[in-house]
């Protein structure tokens, strides 16, 4: 099943899930590193990320919805899709939860900010094997004739196109 929501003959959702992804392990990694150090300035950084996290997980959110809602009903990959969808909104509600508690002293959090991003880390490592799942194992957001070979997608040609000339599209 090909992805609904393209850019450049690409998925959006996959191109944009690595930004919340990256800025949410990292704030809690700077959590880490601010514990360990004693250092705000590690805190100040995190709380920032966070946010950054929270506004790229909402908009990678969209492109994903528009591709679950064209999964065929009653299909193993409907469920792991709205599995992984509603993982990933936990983890965004738990770290915005996180990211409310830390404006009344961005220096240092208290430990339900912590633990509140420390569980949503946890939890997106289950959001991130449930995606995996639908795109490797059941091949959800995948080009219906990829193979190894395959063509550019700024070709203009077929993935399934052996002899390399451009196919025609039925509109």
């Amino acid at each position: 099943m090909e992805s609904k929501a393209k850019l450049l003959g690409h998925p959006v959702h996959p191109m944009l899930i690595v930004f919340p992804l990256g800025l949410l392990a990292t704030a809690v990694a700077f959590d880490i590193v601010g514990l360990v150090q004693s250092d705000a300035s590690w805190f100040r950084i995190s709380f920032w990320m966070i946010a950054a996290g929270i506004i790229g997980g909402l908009c990678a959110a969209v492109f994903g919805l528009i591709d679950w809602a064209a999964i065929p009903a009653g299909t193993r990959a409907k469920r792991i899709g709205l599995y992984h969808g509603a993982t990933n909104l936990i983890v965004v509600l738990l770290f915005a939860g996180s990211w409310f508690l830390r404006q009344t002293n961005n220096q240092v959090p208290d430990s339900a900010a912590l633990t509140l991003s420390f569980v949503a880390i946890c939890l997106a490592l289950l959001g991130g094997w449930l995606g995996g799942e639908l795109v490797d194992r059941l091949g959800v957001g995948v080009d219906h004739g990829a193979h190894l070979d395959a063509p550019s997608s700024l070709s203009g040609r077929s993935a399934s196109s052996p002899s390399g000339h451009p196919v025609q599209r039925a509109s």
